[in-house]
């Protein structure tokens, strides 16, 4: 239940002390406001990144909120003289295991604070079009596998080293040896070969670099808006690779320059003041991970902190309530429940379907959500023509999903399920792990919520709550049998294909359920082939169908991220490129930071 205003008046004056003693030392594990974000290279490869047994005949088909994307861009001010001065805090969900984008696993906090740090080679403007920013411009070759980028002259890293070609290059370099980003990238490139020489990037000139990839692609500059298009200095890169400790020290292009970091504490960002891109107002920025949802909040309302962002529904509407100014989007990533196909109990189709049928969606819905977000039957919201309005989402239906335990364990319940070390089945029972990332007051509730469900539906329930970035591995390495997870949502859709092809399943894997379906990928692959708007709708409308039909994702509700930002912040949505482009405000939680200035 939403929290009355004296209520929340109250415990800022009371405990306030407190709080900030928690913005110290807060744990960078899950967040409080829903599923975990995965995300280790969002959009380049990121974003992160997002359904049988029948619901009712009578539910009525997926319909977007009154407002499906509020003011998440808004142009620039006029007309107000801006201030410099001041240092702004922002309160985020977790921290992330390092700043490196070429090398650390980047989910949305760490998406938030990259991108006042580093200058992405492409943004997505205000219709989610990428559109180029430090590359001055982005060409393709007639068959869509080779995009050439052009980057602006004059540019410097933090540390004055130019940014040119060789520099695109050694970060190319750097993410094609990582452990986890890498992942992302390799498969959608051609392999480096014996003699180090990399086909996937060629040097024309000094400023110039091509991109050549393995499949034809009209929305490449797509992948250059997240970790892919984000340039680090090479000598910080190449200091790095001897020294990881210098992963928490980043070197970018950005508005902002490293001071210190405190790792699941404090980052502090400084002014560039020879930023290339003009004027920047702040004189610094503070990062505080706050793991607690409510927390986050009163920290907001008692003016510790300048804005914060989270997905959970009741507070975004407290925070209206509040009056408080906030950018809300609901067209990005999805929030569901996450099945691992490769090991058993889940490589049985019908075991699959069984944890579907029995997963208590419509209490999801109205004990978690408050009945404030909108439902989803898959990837995309309703007015995107992409959606699939045949798609449905089957839940709650628990004696469907007894009589597909009951036939599974009858033919398959003498197996070894890895994650708990027993059989498959006991007494009948499907044995399992469920997995979710905290600590979360609202990760244990939903954990609660759905492990009811499924013990009626005749399933034993081994519980596991894991700090995020060790839940992150472990699903990245499958150590896991269902999750809930927060993914999908780039803004550009073939951005999403990292998560679903049959290339990203490996040892450590992005395709996260580690499911195969070559005619799937085919589907995908056509889709980012294509500039015809109808072709592309029907191939993306077919490929949610086959995803439905392999009762890997539970999904539960499109996320709605707000941005907050107290009394005194001006500019939120004012970032522009050279060109002068509006862009877009925040995508998945995070935004830019160049145009902020305060009262």
């Amino acid at each position: 239940m939403m929290r009355s205003k004296v209520n929340n008046r109250w415990r800022r004056v009371a405990a306030s002390a407190a709080v900030l003693a928690l913005v110290a030392g807060a744990c960078g594990g899950g967040d409080d406001d829903a599923e975990p974000a995965p995300a280790p290279a969002e959009e380049p490869a990121e974003q992160p990144a997002e359904e049988p047994a029948e619901e009712p005949a009578e539910e009525p088909a997926e319909e977007a909120p009154e407002t499906t994307l509020v003011d998440v861009t808004l142009p620039p001010e006029e007309n107000v003289e801006p201030v410099f001065g001041g240092t702004f805090r922002m309160g985020l969900e977790a921290d992330v295991d390092g700043l490196n984008p070429t090398q650390n696993n980047i989910s949305a906090s760490g998406y938030a604070m990259l991108n006042a740090i580093f200058d992405p080679l492409a943004i997505y403007d205000e219709n989610g079009v990428a559109i180029p920013f430090l590359a001055e411009s982005l060409t393709p070759n007639d068959d869509l596998t080779q995009w050439t980028v052009k980057l602006r002259e004059g540019v410097t890293f933090h540390d004055g080293e130019p940014v040119n070609a060789e520099a695109a290059v050694a970060n190319f370099a750097s993410l094609r040896a990582s452990a986890l980003p890498s992942l992302a990238i390799n498969p959608f490139f051609p392999p480096v070969g014996a003699d180090g020489s990399d086909p996937g990037i060629t040097i024309i000139d000094d400023l110039t670099v091509q991109y050549n990839l393995l499949d034809p692609s009209a929305y490449f500059p797509a992948y250059l808006t997240g970790q892919l298009g984000m340039m680090g200095s090479p000598a910080w890169l190449a200091a790095a690779a001897e020294d990881p400790t210098l992963n928490q020290r980043p070197v970018g292009t950005g508005p902002f320059k490293f001071e210190s970091r405190s790792e699941d504490s404090i980052t502090t960002l400084v002014r560039n003041d020879s930023w290339w891109g003009g004027d920047v107002y702040l004189d610094a920025i503070e990062f505080s991970p706050v793991t607690d949802g409510a927390t986050r909040l009163d920290l907001l309302l008692g003016g510790e902190i300048n804005a914060m962002h989270t997905t959970d529904p009741t507070l975004i509407e407290e925070m209206s309530a509040e009056g408080i100014d906030q950018r809300i989007d609901e067209t990005g990533e999805e929030s569901f429940a996450m099945i691992n196909s490769e090991v058993p109990p889940f490589n049985d189709l019908r075991a699959r379907e069984a944890l579907t049928l029995a997963t208590d969606r419509e209490g999801y819905q109205l004990l978690i959500n408050e009945d404030l977000t909108t439902q989803t039957n898959g990837r995309f919201v309703s007015d995107n023509p992409y959606h699939n309005p045949n798609v449905v989402q089957r839940g709650n239906d628990i004696p469907a999903a007894q009589a597909l335990v009951a036939e599974y364990c009858a033919e398959s319940g003498t197996e070894t399920n890895p994650l708990t070390g027993g059989p498959t089945c006991t007494d009948g029972r499907i044995n399992m792990e469920f997995q979710w990332s905290g600590p979360s007051v609202v990760g244990d509730r939903i954990a609660d919520l759905l492990i009811a469900g499924w013990d009626e539906a005749g399933f034993n329930v081994t519980r596991d709550m894991l700090l995020q970035d060790d839940h992150i591995i472990q699903v990245a390495i499958g150590g896991y049998n269902v999750v809930t997870w927060r993914q999908f949502g780039a803004p550009e859709a073939s951005v999403d294909n990292v998560w679903l092809l049959c290339r990203t399943v490996g040892f450590i894997s992005l395709n996260w359920p580690r499911y195969c379906d070559e005619e799937r990928d085919a589907v995908l692959l056509a889709a980012q082939a294509t500039t015809d708007p109808a072709e592309r709708a029907e191939l993306y409308q077919t490929a949610e169908q086959m995803i439905n039909d392999a009762a890997l994702y539970v999904y539960f509700n499109h996320t709605r991220w707000s941005n907050a930002f107290a009394d005194g912040v001006n500019n939120a949505c004012a970032v522009t490129t050279p060109e002068g482009s509006t862009t877009r405000c925040t995508t998945n939680g995070s935004g830019r930071y160049e145009a902020i200035w305060l009262d």
